[in-house]
């Protein structure tokens, strides 16, 4: 019902004209009226928007959204979960069976992992792109907030996708520059953001595999992204040796992620995400809880790991740890 209401613009149409009867909603979709009436039907009982009077209006949650700009997020997130999340949920339990991405088979291509996959999609690449985007417009407050770059010159972005924590962390930092690293699906995306926001001077961008490809030399600080949740433990623990390798002695290192709880009972946020997780993106994609972040981090040799929650509704933080 949800994304029904946002392809067929049903919450801006109620916004700008709020008390709207079924028929006017119908009109003004280019409905008729047994579709109007089960879309209404269903967005009310869901409290997406509300009937008085014989009027409808949007919840204000959804109101609140269009008042502040930031309903163009939970557009692209819906758009997220319909065209890429939602046709491979069956094949969650499978995935729990034989312990890898079974949903990968809904996607045409080679590659084991959904971005090497969407590499041979590029209208899928786009929406997946976009809505990562804005996934990180709500997220980035906390990487922000917490990723302390006081002395450090040039940051690695590794998997840094269309660029914008870079580019979030670019304008916050003014005296720091960074290099984006990514798959050619991303870096083309990447290199317009960042001339769009006029930081081409700051913000390099470079095409290359995370895991194959030597990174990019001069850089004092390495950064994952919301990255680590996407590969298996030893995964993990070899690109965080990497970026061991490449930083001189000082650098540091930065993991933002979402992070589930050591008690192993939430939040229900993480629990939730793992259903994609566990389906879809790599044979041992999950939302790890902080004590796996900090264990790999000493075992490849850094030093002074610290935990740095963001204390938000989205269960996101940073790890922070130094290469003596």
């Amino acid at each position: 019902m949800l994304n029904a209401g946002c392809r067929l613009g049903l919450f801006p149409l109620l916004s700008a004209e709020p008390g709207s009867t079924a028929e006017e909603v119908g009109a003004g979709l280019g409905l008729n009226p047994r579709p109007t009436q089960t879309l209404l039907l269903g967005t009310t009982a869901l409290g997406l928007t509300t009937h008085e009077g014989g009027g409808y209006r949007n919840a204000e949650l959804i109101e609140q959204r269009l008042r502040d700009g930031t309903w163009e997020i939970i557009e692209d997130l819906v758009a997220f979960e319909a065209g890429i999340v939602v046709p491979a949920d069956p094949d969650f339990t499978e995935s729990l069976r034989q312990d890898t991405n079974v949903g990968l088979r809904r996607l045409a291509g080679e590659g084991t992992d959904l971005y090497h996959r969407l590499t041979h999609h590029p209208e899928l690449s786009d929406l997946f792109y976009r809505c990562m985007h804005s996934w990180s417009r709500l997220s980035n407050p906390v990487l922000v907030a917490e990723a302390d770059l006081s002395g450090v010159t040039r940051v690695l972005d590794v998997g840094g996708g269309d660029g914008v924590n870079a580019i979030a962390l670019a304008q916050a930092n003014p005296g720091v520059e960074f290099t984006v690293l990514d798959l050619p699906g991303a870096v083309g995306i990447a290199r317009r953001k960042v001339a769009e926001r006029g930081l081409a001077d700051r913000i390099s961008v470079v095409e290359g595999d995370i895991f194959a490809d030597d990174y990019p030399a001069g850089h004092d600080c390495v950064l994952f992204a919301n990255q680590l949740v996407i590969w298996s433990p030893e995964e993990n623990t070899a690109l965080l040796a990497k970026a061991h390798r490449a930083l001189p002695a000082g650098g540091r290192v930065l993991v933002f992620s979402a992070v589930s709880d050591e008690s192993g009972d939430g939040p229900l946020y993480a629990a939730l995400d793992n259903v994609y997780f566990t389906t879809l993106p790599a044979a041992k994609s999950t939302i790890y809880h902080w004590g796996q972040y900090e264990e790999w981090l000493t075992k490849v040799g850094f030093t002074d790991v610290a935990r740095h929650a963001g204390n938000t509704w989205t269960p996101h933080g940073v790890v922070s740890a130094r290469k003596p």
